[in-house]
Order: C-alpha cells, then structure tokens, then sequence
C-alpha cells in the first residue's frame, strides 16, 4: 500500500472521529444535551482516568470470556461445517435444527447456562460460543462447497483419498471464507460475553454497565461501551493481521482488488 493510500484510509476517518468528538463536546458543555443522557467525551475520560485499575480487571475478564468462547466455537464450528459437507445425511438431519437453534434468543437460553454450569465464567463462554458459531458453520461450509469441480476431478484421478482431498484441497480452499466468517465470529463472541455479564456476573464489562446503569452513572456506562469498541477494533485488527501471515495471496489479491 503507497504512502499516500495509507494516510487517505487511515486519516479521514480519524479526522472525522476528532470531528465528531469536538462537536459532541461542545453540544455537552453548551448544555444542549442532559449530562446524565449522554456525558461529555471529557467526563468519559475523567471516569476512565480515575480508576484505570478497576476498569482493566473488567476488560481481562470480559476479553478472557470472549477469546475462550471464540476458540470453542471455531473448534466445534469448523468440525460440524466438515461433518455436513462430508455427510450429506448429517447435513439434512441436523443442519434444520442447528438453524432452529440459533433462530432463538440467546437471552432466553442463558438462564439455563447459569443452572447447568453455574455462575463462573463457563456459562458465559458457552453463551459466547453459541452465538459466534453459526457465522464460523456457515461460512466454512460454504467455503468447503467452493472448491472448483476440476480440483476434485483431478485429485480422484490421481486417487487422493478423502482425508487428503478434504485436508489439501478444501481446507486450502476455504480458508478465505473461514477468516472471514471467523471475523464475525469475534465480534459475536464478544457480544455473546456482555450477554452472559449482563445475566450473571460479579465482575466485566458488562457487569460494569448493568451496576452503572443501575445507579444512573451514565459516564461510567460509555466508558464501558468505549473499551468494548476498542476491543472489538483491536480484536479484529489482530485476526486481519493473522490473515495477512496464514494466507499472504489472498490479501494481495484482495488488495489489488481493492484498487
């Protein structure tokens, strides 16, 4: 990426996030807006500043909950889309219920998380990695479809097995897709562990907003929701960089696509 392409993609919209708080500041200090509706971007700062300690106990909890809910989704995920795609037996029986699964709210599932697995962190990563995995089951099935038919015509004429074809062929093939579904999956994982915070919890972020909110400490509620943005930034910043180093053509090509 030029010099000049990199301080365009990265310097408008950092421009336009000044721009944006320089306003909401100004709105906040002419009073054209209730502090307790929505607090002045200084008086967030101030409440991050004042308990830096308290509030980075939460993040190492929340972003805990959410990493470990990620990697149990991508781990089950990957193995049910491989299982539907191999077997289409297993695709018609239980992909319809796999989707019923996921067409109901996961707050109304939660309540039985905390009954089944107590009230640690294991009900919130399993409701993390039920929500993250469908977007992981999807796109790596439909990545494992992609695979052009002269690929699958040639690897059965050179009589590659079935684990040799699945393994170095579609695998390879469906990476692409599988980054990208596992991007989503990140995001939803960490939204899965707000969930879980917000039903039952002692301490994380969401935790941090559900007792915020309870006593009407607006400040402390953004504050929250700030280190939330930035985590979701940041997490998916460091998957696009893993992609950059597992699959270095395909970011070429996206880039050069992209111009």
């Amino acid at each position: 990426m030029q010099p000049t392409n990199r301080l365009v993609r990265f310097g408008i919209p950092l421009l336009g996030a000044v721009a944006f708080l320089l306003i909401w500041e100004a709105a906040a200090r002419l009073g054209a807006i209730k502090p307790v509706i929505l607090p002045a971007p200084s008086a967030i700062a101030r409440e991050l500043a004042d308990a830096p300690m308290w509030f980075a106990e939460q993040t190492f909890f929340t972003i805990g909950v959410a990493l470990l809910g990620f990697a149990v989704a991508v781990v089950l995920g990957v193995a049910f889309a491989v299982a539907i795609v191999e077997w289409p037996l297993l695709d018609q029986l239980l992909f319809p219920l796999f989707v019923a699964l996921n067409s109901v709210p996961k707050v109304a599932i939660a309540p039985l998380f905390i009954i089944w697995f107590g009230t640690g962190a294991e009900p919130k990563i399993a409701i993390a990695s039920l929500i993250a995995i469908f977007a992981i089951v999807i796109d790596t099935a439909l990545g494992l479809r992609s695979v052009p038919p002269d690929q699958l015509d040639l690897a059965k004429a050179l009589r590659g097995s079935r684990l040799k074809v699945l393994l170095r062929i579609k695998m390879y093939c469906a990476l692409p897709h599988m980054f990208a579904g596992f991007k989503v999956a990140l995001s939803l994982s960490l939204v899965g562990a707000i969930v879980g915070e917000f039903v039952s919890s002692q301490k994380g972020l969401g935790f941090a907003i559900l007792t915020a909110q309870g006593s009407f400490d607006t400040p402390r509620v953004f504050a929250a929701i700030f280190i939330l943005s930035v985590l979701g930034v940041g997490l998916i910043g460091a998957l696009d960089f893993v992609e950059r180093l597992a699959l270095p053509w395909h970011y070429k090509n996206r880039q050069a696509g992209g111009h």
